[in-house]
């Protein structure tokens, strides 16, 4: 299984916002997130994905085209502009970005890992998730 990344939907506002500005900056068929340093384990990475956190909860995924130095001192996180939704799963906010292993990844909404729950309404499933009854 690959390695993934979790990360901030900084100043997105909802998932349909975020996939708009993943659209806007995309150049190439990609888009280009800054990061101050190569990730250690990016070898690991390759075909992963990351993953988005809003409001407290993964929402979707990027898959990962790759990393490049930006010629100042910096790295690109190299992402196809898509928003794939994911079950939504309760995530802490934290800085930058982080490491997710594969098993701990929420499977695409539709997909054939998913159990039933993505037709709960979302507000009763964050309910009884956290009463670690889902």
């Amino acid at each position: 299984m690959p390695l993934h990344m979790t990360k901030i939907a900084f100043g997105a506002e909802s998932p349909a916002h975020l996939r708009q500005r993943l659209e806007t900056y995309a150049e190439a068929g990609e888009v280009r997130l800054t990061t101050r340093y190569l990730p250690k384990r990016h070898e690991e990475i390759a075909g992963g994905s990351l993953y988005w956190i809003l409001n407290h909860t993964l929402i979707g995924r990027s898959p990962i085209l790759g990393f490049m130095d930006n010629g100042q001192g910096r790295t690109w996180i190299r992402l196809r502009p898509e928003l794939i939704p994911v079950r939504s799963i309760p995530k802490r906010a934290h800085q930058g970005w982080r490491y997710l292993e594969g098993k701990d990844a929420p499977p695409d909404l539709g997909s054939a890992n998913a159990d039933g729950r993505d037709e709960m309404p979302s507000k009763m499933l964050g309910e009884l998730m956290k009463m670690g009854l889902v």
